[in-house]
């Protein structure tokens, strides 16, 4: 687990070909400083597992299924990332319960004066996503200020935009978004709950239950 408290930006050094995955080897001094074969570090909000560990350097390999649903299938040597060890037990949780499963990507859209940060949404998402709530973007832990069916907003401290790649975005340019795994749990134990409600609703000629006789 996470909590999108990012802790280096890191740097792409080589991105190799292997059977079913791409292998990313990634510098980051801090994250790589006690990281061993199997930990887990999220790059850019994608939990990867590491391979190896060569002094200030880690490789991880990324599986196809995560390539379709990240950035991470365009991320070329050179390319800045977002580092995160995994949160220890007991630990002080800055952000919010990630779990590095990137749920699809959005499009950086613009930033104003006073960091107000605009991103696109992927059709289907909108849902997971309220008001003083809660997203990560590229691993970052965010507070969402406003939202609609296709984008959202987020307001952007000079810290966040020095110390993670949101500072250098630029219009255009994709980024992971993972919501909050509590929504979609919330979602999928109420659905079956919810769509009884509308077959009650639907045989009483719109008129939802009121009572256990009408359930």
């Amino acid at each position: 687990m996470f909590t999108g408290i990012v802790e280096e930006l890191g740097e792409v050094t080589a991105v190799e070909q292997v059977p079913m995955a791409a292998r990313l080897s990634v510098r980051g001094p801090l994250v790589a400083s006690d990281a061993r074969h199997g930990d887990s570090i999220a790059v850019s909000g994608v939990c990867l597992t590491v391979v190896e560990v060569r002094g200030d350097e880690f490789t991880v390999d990324v599986v196809n299924e995560t390539l379709q649903r990240s950035r991470l299938a365009k991320i070329a040597a050179g390319d800045q990332v977002n580092l995160e060890r995994a949160t220890a037990a007991g630990a002080r949780l800055g952000g919010h319960i990630m779990q590095g499963h990137v749920d699809g990507t959005g499009v950086f859209l613009s930033r104003d004066a006073e960091g107000l940060t605009r991103f696109s949404l992927p059709e289907g998402l909108s849902r997971y996503v309220v008001e003083k709530g809660s997203i990560a973007v590229d691993g970052v832990s965010l507070t969402v200020v406003s939202v609609t069916n296709d984008e959202f907003t987020v307001a952007l401290i000079p810290t966040t935009l020095e110390m993670t790649t949101l500072g250098r975005v630029t219009p255009g340019d994709p980024v992971n978004l993972e919501v909050d795994v509590i929504a979609k749990h919330l979602e999928k134990l109420a659905g079956p709950y919810l769509a009884d409600l509308a077959r009650v609703a639907e045989h009483n000629g719109g008129r939802a239950a009121t009572t256990q006789e009408d359930a």
